[in-house]
């Protein structure tokens, strides 16, 4: 990744603030996308520490228009973007579904896939010029299982979609240099884990938090550096439309 500009999103913490200090690592200019200015900061210090170059971009990548700012920013301070990880996501709303907000329920596949092909969409024009380009999409094991989350309809149905729109954009770009794949990251020690974790189990579904607490207090979830790794590990090939899984390469 040495010479190479790469752009994060949710790059603030867990698994992007990793996978982030990981291209770091290997030599590549970040773009750190997310919400939190304070967690991006910390982060962009952690990289400088490697002796990187981070660029601080705060913005909410299910707003369109700060979307677009955040590409044209890291265009302009960083140059031609060649690395995308697609990370954010939201995992709310979560509750029965017949009670979901129809707006909360949109506004997560919003996060979790529109935002997603946007900034795709945004980046690829360089990516294509320039014949070299990588775009990993990071998934959940949920979209292999889509009734393992019951109670959590918006993101098992965006996560499914956000893997079919890799494998048909991996298609459409055979050829030019640019791959496209996803990632399912695992069982991993995040914020969102937590939060749910931190739910009342009658309003999230009793079943979800206890499959959940019983991750959390038997030790099987993994840390967010390994389940970078492992995405880190599979980024250097030629392999496009793939689903990688974090076991692929642990």
């Amino acid at each position: 990744m040495d010479g190479k500009t790469a752009l994060v999103t949710g790059a603030g913490r867990g698994i992007g603030r990793a996978i982030a200090l990981g291209l770091a690592q290997s030599g590549a200019r970040l773009a750190l996308v997310a919400r939190s200015r304070d967690e991006l900061e910390q982060a962009a210090g952690q990289v400088q520490e490697l002796g990187g170059k981070a660029l601080v971009i705060a913005a909410d990548v299910g707003s369109p228009g700060q979307l677009a700012a955040a590409a044209d920013r890291a265009r302009g301070e960083l140059g031609d973007v060649d690395v995308l990880i697609n990370n954010a996501a939201v995992v709310t709303p979560l509750g029965a579904s017949a009670g979901i907000d129809p707006a909360q329920w949109a506004a997560a596949i919003g996060v979790n896939v529109v935002a997603v092909a946007s900034l795709s969409f945004l980046l690829l024009p360089a990516m294509i010029t320039n014949g070299w380009g990588r775009i990993v999409n990071v998934s959940s094991g949920i979209a292999a299982r889509p009734a393992g989350m019951v109670r959590a309809n918006a993101y098992a149905t965006s996560k499914a979609a956000l893997e079919a729109h890799t494998i048909n954009l991996a298609a459409e770009l055979a050829g030019t240099g640019v791959t496209v794949n996803a990632f399912r990251p695992g069982s991993v020690d995040t914020a969102m884990q937590a939060w749910i974790r931190g739910q009342d189990p009658d309003q999230v579904g009793a079943e979800l938090h206890q499959r959940f607490t019983a991750s959390y207090q038997q030790g099987s979830l993994i840390s967010p550096q390994r389940s970078a790794q492992s995405l880190l590990a599979q980024l250097d090939t030629d392999a496009t439309g793939q689903i990688w899984d974090v076991s692929a390469a642990a």
